[in-house]
């Protein structure tokens, strides 16, 4: 067994692979960046080393510091958790070649399945079924365009490379093509330099399914069934379960032996995993699957896999990577019934999901679950990295007791003043759609504002809370001639709102904190002391977040229209439209080309039309 570990990766990741390690008895070395230096996992490691400035582009993302980190620090081996170097070829072999035991897939297995165009095409040799698109070298616009209307709108374009969302765009018009492809590739080369695409045929009522595999060096490979990831945003998966809802034991062995075939097609070996594509339109059905990638590495969601199975997909990683046979063979594998995963991130719904930033003050999670975080009160949440703060998972009998458990769970929990999406996510696993298991991966979309967060609880609920913001005592709510006053004015989220309240028992705050339903309101007396912040001009377009400019596509003078793309910045690994407020003259423009800027910077000025 392998006796010391380097982690090259952060956050709730990387203290998931510590804990397990910490079981084992294995030493374990964390790395981290200048933003890291008070994180969680540096803390939890027996050792850390520091590799870079916050960027991961100088700093989780270099192999040569990592490598050099475990050459220091006696490492053995090193585990890339999932995302930066985890599907790396070029690294893992650089590991490999160092000396040191890498505990992933062969560089050559990466490879295999790194580009999802060579990956399709093996897939085809080795008879997994594939959705029908175009794969090639000519990468022309108007090739691809030509592509694209022969096999039918709606198309996806897909970044050969990399994973996560990152470089897709479902194009529903041959107008919007050119637009949409563009953005792709620009997104693509940004995350993976690599910009090259393929197309696929839209899939209607598409369900995302994934199956779990695992293999060993002595030739075994086993899966460990399947987990539907269909609920999701923007590409980017918000929800996902195991088993998936409907599957039937003749399409579960179809499909999870066509993932136990794609992985021996390139002599897998450690943990992987297998995503297809389903038409759900009737049903799951076996004949209606078909293979998107592989992914060489863990995934986000793999909690589901482990409380349905009760297995430790970290300790086999380590017991494989160390040269140990798979634990478990097939027949010894079954489901124990369902596992829910919501994943909570710094962002505001109501704002378009924005990621938010900032000092988490208070981040309380309801206990009553498995809980998967790399942060805690107190940690700084910083724009440099994906939004993700935890994975909250319930484990029950039933989809429903798991789908109700969730809900309360995180229901029941609170983080402030940086922005969760936990409200979003109390309103997805409340929608009738999901309760019922009417999946497919346009749900979110069209529930739309429905899965936003409601309003302030009830002034009933806020009253109580608002006597402990009134000075207690018998003179509490007395006014000279005229009844005692039984409300009061307050600041609810910076608005003034008139509440109930008692004569008061606690003594006077400053600031209560009110936690309902996922969300967090905050709660102080009203002062009218002619104080306030001016609020920027109508036409003024500020950056609404940290971020760096990747698209300038106006220039000063330019007429606009309402909607037209004025800039477009990236932060926190996605990109974000900055568009014009009404119609209107570009009176000023302050952003520039790969200009980092800071939250409410200036960044163009929209003066309206007469």
């Amino acid at each position: 067994m392998i006796q010391s570990l380097l982690i090259a990766n952060r956050g709730e990741i990387a203290c998931r692979v510590i804990r397990t390690a910490r079981e084992l008895g294995i030493r374990t070395v964390a790395v981290y960046s200048d933003a890291d230096a008070g994180a969680l996992h540096v803390r939890m490691a027996d050792e850390a080393v520091h590799i870079g400035p916050s960027a991961a582009a100088e700093s989780y993302l270099v192999g040569e510091k990592i490598i050099a980190a475990a050459k220091d620090t006696g490492a053995e081996a090193i585990h890339p958790g999932y995302g930066f170097l985890s599907e790396n070829a070029d690294f893992a072999q650089a590991v490999l070649d160092a000396g040191l035991i890498w505990v992933g897939p062969k560089p050559a297995s990466i490879r295999a399945m790194g580009l999802k165009d060579a990956a399709k095409t093996l897939m085809d040799e080795a008879g997994v079924p594939t959705t029908p698109g175009y794969i090639g070298d000519n990468q022309e616009p108007d090739f691809l365009a030509e592509r694209a209307a022969e096999i039918g709108y709606p198309v996806l374009i897909k970044a050969v490379a990399g994973g996560g969302g990152k470089g897709m765009r479902k194009v529903e018009r041959a107008e919007d093509f050119a637009d949409g492809l563009q953005s792709a590739q620009r997104e693509a080369k940004a995350a993976f330099g690599n910009d090259v695409v393929l197309l696929e045929k839209w899939v209607e009522s598409p369900r995302h399914i994934e199956v779990q595999i695992f293999g060993d060096s002595h030739g075994n490979v086993v899966h460990l069934f399947e987990r539907d990831c269909s609920l999701q945003r923007r590409h980017q998966k918000v929800i996902e379960e195991a088993p998936a809802p409907g599957m039937d034991a003749e399409t579960r062995e179809a499909v999870c032996g066509a993932a136990v075939r794609a992985a021996q097609a390139v002599d897998y070996e450690g943990a992987g995993t297998v995503e297809f594509i389903a038409d759900g339109s009737e049903g799951l059905r076996a004949d209606r699957i078909y293979f998107m990638e592989m992914n060489t590495r863990l995934q986000v969601e793999h909690p589901v896999t482990e409380e349905i199975t009760g297995v430790d997909l970290v300790e086999w990683q380590l017991r494989v990577a160390s040269g140990e046979p798979i634990p478990m063979q097939q027949d010894q594998l079954s489901i124990d019934g369902h596992a829910i995963e919501a994943r909570l991130y710094a962002e505001d719904p109501s704002s378009g999901f924005l990621p938010s930033t900032g000092r988490l003050e208070l981040f309380d999670l309801d206990p009553h679950g498995r809980i998967e975080t790399g942060v805690e009160t107190g940690a700084d949440i910083s724009p440099f990295y994906d939004p993700m703060i935890a994975k909250m998972i319930v484990h029950a009998d039933t989809r429903d007791e798991a789908r109700e458990g969730l809900r309360e769970m995180i229901a029941n929990s609170a983080v402030w003043p940086v922005k969760s999406n936990a409200a979003f996510l109390v309103n997805a696993l409340d929608h009738p759609d999901f309760a019922a298991a009417n999946l497919d991966t346009g749900l979110i979309g069209r529930a739309g504002d429905d899965l936003l967060a409601g309003g302030p609880p009830e002034d009933a609920q806020l009253g109580e809370e608002a006597d402990a913001l009134v000075q207690s005592g018998p003179m509490a709510g007395f006014r000279l001639n005229a009844p005692r006053k039984d409300s009061a004015w307050f600041l609810l989220d910076g608005g003034a709102k008139e509440l109930p309240i008692g004569t008061g028992v606690a003594e006077p705050a400053e600031e209560l904190l009110v936690a309902s339903e996922g969300q967090v309101f905050a709660l102080k007396p009203f002062r009218a002391d002619g104080s306030g912040a001016a609020a920027a001009g109508d036409g003024a377009i500020l950056a609404p977040m940290p971020g760096k400019i990747i698209a300038v596509n106006v220039a000063e003078g330019d007429a606009v229209k309402a909607g037209d793309k004025l800039v477009t910045l990236e932060a926190m690994k996605m990109e974000h439209s900055l568009t014009a407020p009404f119609d209107g003259t570009v009176s000023e423009l302050k952003a520039s080309m790969g200009a980092q800027v800071q939250k409410d910077a200036a960044l163009v000025v929209v003066e309206a039309d007469a």
